[in-house]
């Protein structure tokens, strides 16, 4: 048996939809001779005929109504294949990997990913909360679709769009006043060295004048937060994270120390899913 085109299949799907040939071939936008040297030449692959004359009239074999459903079976799955792979292309199915530094998962993106995920209820999204250096590593390993992290700023294999500006303030513990001479500041409870964040907080700090003598690290703002409420020294965070719920802290200055940005970082070459670009695109309108 040669090989059966979808559109001879359709043919004889739409004669058997139709009382009249006519008709079968005007719902399919062709003419009735088309339509009939379609069928001839479906009858021609498949080796057996499928309609038998009757004067004028063509009327259908007891064996056409088997071959009939069976194409309409084929058509409709390939309908459906077809729509899932469109679904696919357009990144509404699949698994989207996708890496969050902590402020931008609990804070900035929040409520733009769930207003995604409802978007696209087939789309599998997994998520993995890490600082930047750690989902940047990931993403040139083709682990991850996309993170949302501090800008590697031109370094390493990166497309970035840049989603916002984070402004990051120094505290101090509680009874400590606003003014303190740059001398009297510290010690320091500060993100790991490793950290790009606190690489530029050293900077800015060591540009101000104040003495960078660090009493803890830890890449958990939350963690930070306690030990200065319980006085054990001050820190830099981001305002959102530090000034956020019932026990927010109180700015040791009134300007920010510094500012970073928060952008969406791909991985430079290879195939991008599909889904990342609807993914930035509602990561940007949250941010604007």
């Amino acid at each position: 048996m040669d090989n059966l085109s979808t559109a001879q299949l359709g043919y004889l799907v739409a004669i058997t939809r139709h009382r009249t040939w006519a008709e079968a071939a005007a719902s399919l936008g062709v003419t009735p001779s088309a339509l009939s040297q379609g069928i001839a030449e479906l009858e021609r692959r498949l080796g057996v005929p499928l309609f038998a004359a009757e004067g004028r009239r063509r009327v259908a074999h007891e064996h056409t109504a088997i071959v009939a459903e069976c194409a309409e079976r084929v058509l409709a799955d390939l309908d459906q294949v077809t729509r899932w792979l469109r679904a696919v292309g357009a990144g509404q199915v699949g698994r989207l990997r996708v890496g969050m530094i902590d402020i931008a998962a609990v804070h900035h993106c929040r409520d733009a990913v769930r207003r995604f995920r409802l978007a696209h209820p087939q789309l599998e999204v997994g998520f993995t909360v890490a600082p930047t250096g750690a989902l940047l590593d990931r993403l040139e390993r083709s682990e991850l679709d996309v993170a949302v992290c501090v800008d590697p700023e031109g370094i390493g294999p990166f497309d970035t769009t840049p989603l916002l500006r984070d402004d990051l303030a120094v505290y101090a513990p509680p009874g400590v006043a606003a003014g303190v001479p740059p001398a009297q500041w510290g010690p320091w409870l500060l993100f790991p060295p490793n950290s790009r964040t606190r690489t530029a907080i050293d900077r800015r700090l060591r540009e101000i004048g104040a003495p960078v003598v660090v009493e803890m690290e830890s890449h958990q703002p939350e963690v930070l937060v306690e030990m200065v409420r319980l006085g054990l020294g001050w820190t830099v965070l981001p305002t959102t994270q530090a000034e956020h719920g019932a026990h927010r802290l109180a700015r040791a200055m009134d300007e920010p120390l510094l500012s970073r940005t928060i952008s969406a970082v791909t991985r430079r070459g290879g195939a991008i899913h599909p889904a990342v670009a609807p993914f930035v695109a509602a990561l940007l309108v949250s941010a604007g």
